[in-house]
């Protein structure tokens, strides 16, 4: 540096203390007295963490909800299927027993009280009772010996030829040759009205069918909806019925499937067999 630069004093080209005349100068840049300032600033330690950190818990934040999408899908409140209890068949083991084709030894709780009433209305809406034989035998086991004696006779008089006539039955309740004739009680639900460990009131609600399938019927096959009351009381080892009595309906509006023929219907009556039912 010269004189002219005005940063030095003295003559002569010696080297003296800061700001002579040919002065050379080195910056150190830790130096504290430093005339050009304080030095540059180093980044803190601390906010490189809390960025690092932050990048961490977004990664992390993004597996889960990623792993949340795939494995556990939400379905929507319109599609989410109704509590199990409210739709699923309920009972205990079904019987292993049967007295002649009628299931027996029914639990002796309430389930076991509506298992009987269901499966006694299928068997008492069967073809075997317009036939006296199988009528006394399906009446002797499924009432009381008491109710059945009382029973009978009047049965006897209201399964008349002339009834059974008007069905196109015979006088023994066959269908005439060539022809079907279609009974059954179709169980939908069983509901304990009462129930006690001695006694029970049970309604079955039933579809049933009745007519004769044939190219000469004048009675087709038919549905109805009736519900059936059963009064049962526990007799021994099993539900025996003291008293019954049916009433019309619920019955829902009928759908719009067209109506099969008749030999249609023969063929399913002859190729679906009948169940029993559990509660």
């Amino acid at each position: 540096m010269s004189n002219d630069d005005q940063y030095g004093g003295g003559a002569g080209g010696g080297y003296g203390e800061v700001g002579g005349t040919g002065q050379t100068r080195t910056r150190l840049p830790d130096a504290p007295s430093d005339p050009y300032g304080a030095p540059r600033r180093t980044p803190r330690a601390s906010r490189s963490l809390v960025t690092v950190v932050g990048v961490v818990v977004l990664l992390i934040a993004a597996i889960a909800f990623a792993n949340q999408s795939s494995d556990s899908p939400r379905t929507p409140a319109d599609q989410t299927p109704p509590d199990a209890t409210s739709t699923a068949a309920t009972g205990t083991h079904p019987v292993d027993g049967k007295n002649g084709a009628i299931p027996k030894g029914f639990a002796h709780d309430e389930q076991g009280a509506q298992s009987a009433a269901a499966n006694y209305a299928v068997a008492l809406g069967s073809d075997g009772m317009f036939r006296a034989s199988s009528r006394h035998t399906l009446v002797d086991t499924i009432y009381t010996s008491e109710a059945a004696a009382k029973l009978k006779g009047p049965q006897d008089q209201a399964y008349s030829s002339a009834f059974l006539n008007k069905l196109g039955l015979d006088a023994n309740g066959n269908a005439p040759q060539g022809s079907t004739f279609v009974t059954r009680a179709v169980p939908v639900g069983a509901r304990a009205d009462k129930y006690s460990p001695t006694a029970a009131t049970i309604s079955v609600w039933y579809m049933g069918l009745i007519g004769m399938s044939g190219p000469q019927s004048t009675d087709p096959v038919r549905t109805t909806w009736k519900t059936w009351t059963f009064e049962l009381t526990w007799a021994g080892d099993d539900w025996k019925v003291t008293s019954d009595t049916q009433q019309e309906g619920p019955a829902p509006v009928p759908g719009d499937v067209p109506i099969s023929t008749s030999d249609d219907i023969s063929k399913a009556v002859k190729g679906f067999g009948g169940f029993s039912y559990a509660r």
